[in-house]
């Protein structure tokens, strides 16, 4: 008699959820529509091999990404994403965010990017009246003024700003194995995830999986709680593998450095050459944009250096593919609209004007008036 947890994730209405999951985004592609076609017969059939243990991961398609970055993309049939999307909704994602700490933000419902940027600035923000605060009050016990905030100092403090190299295709399954017990207790459950884990070399876990996401935001949840339970750091935040500690001890920072560096050796992990501890003063680069603090507590968010030049070669590469009929114009606009989005979350109104004039240049056919929205927003 197979348990409970198991039978959420071949259930037909849980696995027809997780089919328009699946299929969101992805309706113009052969696979999907063969699946769709026969979709009551599919379903039903992904149910039985599931609960006969009959099913089997089917063989990887492997192809490269170039943005943001190059990267080896790994992705397989149809059928999988939609067991994917069950496993994940029903089992994966409740019994692994219970773990998680406040500042984990990848993945998780009601967090992800800009919630990763808001608590930035809210850490940003905390830093500094707390040391102003403190500061003040020594002050005034002294019988001294307060002096002003560039002499004062309060936005002086360190980073320590990490980032792990080749995450995905450094995870070790053993570990994580281990780790996904610690949380999943159903014995059929755990028949899935280990042959999903061991559908690839060891170590790694492909990029393009499902499950590989929520794999990936779990395996470094412990290195979490050390930070902020062990090493009682206030100020930090991670997005997958890329991870920043705020104090005002530089030496400290150094030893966490270390403590960190020896509890990712312990799980196969690696810290990259990026990682680096600098002056807060500086700034802070995470999840695409520069976030600084100022001498009188403002911080202000700007998009990263290169993402104007990138985007303005992407507008160009896409005006010729456009010519060339090898993309189409509601493609171009939903590429824009999606790095314009992005944008406007800083304090960007001028870059993003500026970006949208050059848009409307490059394609004069579209029917997005990015302009007319601007104004409309600021009613200028």
């Amino acid at each position: 008699m197979q348990n409970a947890d198991f039978e959420r994730v071949y259930d037909f209405g849980n696995l027809y959820a997780g089919f328009l999951k699946a299929r969101r985004g992805k309706r113009g592609k052969a696979s999907v529509a063969k699946f769709e076609a026969n979709l009551l017969e599919a379903l039903c059939l992904l149910s039985e091999m599931l609960k006969n243990k009959t099913y089997r991961p089917s063989d990887y398609f492997v192809f490269r990404v170039y943005e943001p970055k190059e990267r080896i993309v790994m992705t397989n049939a149809f059928k999988d994403k939609v067991v994917q999307h069950s496993l994940c909704d029903n089992i994966l994602e409740p019994a692994f965010s219970r773990g998680f700490i406040r500042d984990n933000y990848a993945s998780q419902k009601d967090r992800g990017t800009h919630d990763g940027l808001y608590r930035l600035e809210a850490f940003m923000r905390s830093y500094y009246f707390t040391r102003k605060g403190r500061a003040e009050q020594a002050r005034r016990e002294a019988g001294l003024p307060p002096l002003p905030p560039k002499e004062a100092g309060y936005a002086d403090g360190w980073v320590l700003k990490c980032d792990i190299s080749k995450y995905f295709y450094s995870i070790q399954h053993e570990p994580l194995k281990r780790m996904v017990r610690a949380y999943v207790r159903d014995p059929d459950v755990l028949w899935l995830t280990d042959m999903i884990i061991d559908s690839t070399e060891n170590p790694g876990i492909p990029i393009g999986n499902q499950t590989s996401q929520w794999f990936a935001v779990m395996y470094l949840s412990g290195l979490d709680h050390f930070i902020k339970e062990k090493l009682g750091i206030r100020y930090y935040g991670r997005y997958m593998d890329d991870f920043y500690l705020i104090h005002e001890d530089k030496a400290y920072l150094r030893y966490c450095r270390a403590e960190i560096e020896r509890y990712v050796g312990e799980l196969g992990l690696k810290l990259n050459n990026k990682t680096n501890i600098f002056p807060l003063r500086n700034g802070i680069d995470f999840l695409g944009f520069h976030t600084y603090l100022t001498d009188s507590g403002k911080v202000i968010r700007k998009v990263r250096r290169g993402s104007k030049c990138n985007e303005q070669r992407k507008m160009k590469k896409q005006r010729a593919l456009l010519d060339g009929g090898k993309i189409t114009l509601a493609e171009i606009e939903q590429s824009y609209g999606s790095w314009r989005s992005h944008a406007i979350k800083g304090n960007c109104y001028h870059l993003v004007r500026e970006m949208d004039r050059t848009f409307k240049n490059l394609f004069k056919e579209s029917e997005k008036q990015w302009q007319k929205k601007i104004r409309k927003k600021y009613r200028l």
